[in-house]
């Protein structure tokens, strides 16, 4: 089923077939750099680039006797070269060959992941700019706040993904590494000239200092970056999943023609997407955890990663490209209802200016003490009845000894609360 939600670029990364030409490049790559030493004849590298080839059946079939992948790979290709293959993986450990490829393709996702996050972020500039001064309420602990606009929520979304982008463009950096250094990372039968030539055709660096592994203090950190983006699009998503609430209906998911939303409920349009975003960043969040378990490991390495990274790292970057586009999705076709947001800033019957009229009264010699009593107790009148805010505070007397008609008029001015939208959007760049 996985196949069905995958992009074709993505899952051809993480195919075998992509495996293991990545394998064949690197045991290519090293063939190259031992004839340019003099180690092997140059005669021979052209024979293994004409012959060298693999089929993965074959691969499989070595593979249930040997029990071991490298090898049976490199039987394989040994049977469609001939006597040339003795020179294929000189001075070479298995993990030369697998975390050197490895870092390739995670690399290659990796590059795939941002020219899309950068895609999600182009969408909310765009949406941001529309919805800029679209007045809504802000809530906190769910509860009329302010007064803020929908293109605020936007561009703080727009300012988040463009961190996540940044994060994932160090991930990517850090992941970039391989190693051709041999059983213990001690160059003992192999060149360090040999792994910085095949580094730089892989557009990979050579690991510093390494041992029988690349570090998966590297691999954890690129699985945790997607982890923490995947919780910034959860975070987005809750928010629409929240604002799409009947009772809230401020925006909604694209609801596509011939959807059904229940089995027993034909009304029904249910925000899926983004409830499917935030199941799906829990994975990614638990892949990241068993990532930072497989950073310890015995001595020069042991194998307890290997079988843990065979499942979390494509895996986790399937699933991140396919919340990611869906959200992205959902931000594209958004559906937004401007009168329920203006519905909604009205309900509380202008509460929402309470902190503009406890300010004015400060700055007329009230105490803060005193001013937030006197407020706060016409707030409570307010709630309780069914008369508005601002003709329970018109009629008061002790306010009316304070504030005079023109200062109540600007404590209830909506204008007020968005006169810095413009600086807001410069600082952020939308």
């Amino acid at each position: 089923m996985i196949e069905r939600y995958t992009r074709p670029e993505m899952a051809k990364i993480w195919s075998d077939e992509n495996k293991f030409r990545t394998w064949l490049k690197v045991e290519i790559l090293v063939c190259e750099a031992l004839a340019e030493l003099g180690e092997i004849p140059k005669g021979a590298v052209q024979i293994i680039k004409d012959k060298a080839d693999f089929d993965i059946k074959r691969i499989l079939e070595i593979e249930e006797t040997v029990n071991h992948d490298v090898i049976a790979f490199l039987t394989n290709v040994a049977e469609n070269v001939g006597p040339e293959s003795r020179h294929i993986h000189l001075g070479m450990t298995s993990s030369d060959l697998l975390d050197t490829s490895l870092s390739s393709l995670i690399r290659q996702a990796g590059q795939l992941l941002l020219n899309d996050l950068g895609t999600l972020r182009e969408v909310l500039r765009k949406r941001a700019q529309e919805f800029k001064n679209m007045v809504c309420i802000g809530r906190s602990h769910g509860i009329h706040a302010e007064p803020t606009t929908f293109g605020i929520k936007m561009a703080l979304w727009f300012d988040e993904v463009g961190r996540g982008i940044t994060r994932l463009q160090n991930a990517i950096e850090t992941i970039s590494v391989g190693k051709i250094s041999g059983a213990v990372g001690t160059f003992s039968h192999i060149s360090p000239w040999v792994e910085s030539y095949v580094c730089a055709k892989l557009d990979l660096k050579p690991a510093p200092v390494s041992n029988q592994i690349v570090q998966r203090d590297r691999h954890a950190e690129f699985l945790t970056t997607l982890a923490v983006i995947a919780a910034s699009l959860e975070k987005f998503a809750t928010e629409i999943r929240n604002l799409q609430r009947t009772e809230v209906l401020e925006v909604e998911e694209p609801f596509r023609k011939g959807q059904k939303g229940s089995s027993a409920m034909p009304h029904k349009r249910n925000p899926i997407t983004c409830e499917r975003i935030t199941g799906l960043a829990r994975i990614l969040r638990a892949n990241a955890m068993a990532a930072l378990e497989n950073v310890a490991l015995w001595h020069e390495r042991d194998i307890t990663h290997s079988s843990v990274e065979r499942v979390i790292i494509p895996d986790s970057t399937i699933l991140f490209d396919y919340i990611l586009n869906k959200f992205t999705k959902v931000v594209e076709d958004l559906v937004v209802y401007p009168e329920n947001m203006q519905r909604n800033l009205e309900m509380t019957k202008g509460l929402v200016f309470s902190q503009s009229l406890l300010l004015a009264l400060i700055r007329k010699g009230v105490s803060r003490e005193d001013a937030y009593q006197m407020v706060q107790s016409r707030a409570m009148e307010t709630w309780n009845s069914n008369i508005a805010f601002k003709d329970v505070v018109e009629s008061d007397a002790e306010i009316g000894k304070w504030l005079s008609q023109e200062d109540i008029e600007l404590c209830f001015d909506i204008n007020h609360h968005l006169r810095h939208v413009d600086f807001i959007f410069k600082r952020v760049g939308v």
